[in-house]
């Protein structure tokens, strides 16, 4: 089961509505409560128009790696002209529905916001974001759209991940 991209017209009025929210969701502050550092690699799922991109790359710094996985070409064109304008040059982009094309254990952190209600075959995703999973990483996801006991009996069974904190929306599993 292949997912498919959202039309074109959705993606740019969900690109304006995200932008408008950062002020209110301040991705940066939840980058920083979610503990990511400087030097680490980074895969953000749906990365959208760019609202945890931008603000990650500018976290790990450029000795750390963002890679910005979005089924949407629209989203990808968005974040390379954000990333342009901001002058970071430690994101690349990933045209996938869900294969990252990355090696086994080589991400440090995994960003899953506002995108899992989207995805059809969720265990099929979480298998692909275990395996490029370092064994120290973690996964930090929200629940947006989602019940908060479903969207966690998702993300943990396959015993795959492990629930290890949670602040407001924003949930962090370790690899089990």
């Amino acid at each position: 089961m292949r997912d498919e991209p959202m039309p074109n017209w959705a993606f740019r009025g969900m690109a304006v509505a995200l932008r408008l929210m950062e002020r209110f969701k301040r991705p940066k502050e939840r980058l920083v409560q979610a503990s990511l550092k400087p030097g680490q690699t980074v895969l953000e799922y749906g990365c959208g128009a760019g609202s945890f991109t931008v603000p990650a790359a500018q976290i790990v710094g450029q000795d750390g790696i963002v890679y910005a996985l979005d089924i949407q070409p629209l989203a990808l064109e968005t974040v390379q002209r954000r990333i342009g304008r901001e002058g970071l040059s430690n994101v690349e982009t990933i045209l996938s529905d869900r294969e990252t094309g990355l090696a086994d254990e080589s991400v440090d952190v995994v960003l899953l916001y506002d995108t899992l209600h989207l995805v059809r075959d969720k265990q099929g995703l979480l298998e692909e974001l275990h395996r490029v999973l370092r064994a120290s990483g973690f996964l930090s996801a929200d629940h947006q759209h989602t019940d908060r006991e479903e969207f966690v009996m998702t993300m943990t069974s396959g015993n795959r991940f492990k629930l290890q904190a949670e602040n407001q929306h924003t949930l962090s599993f370790r690899k089990v």
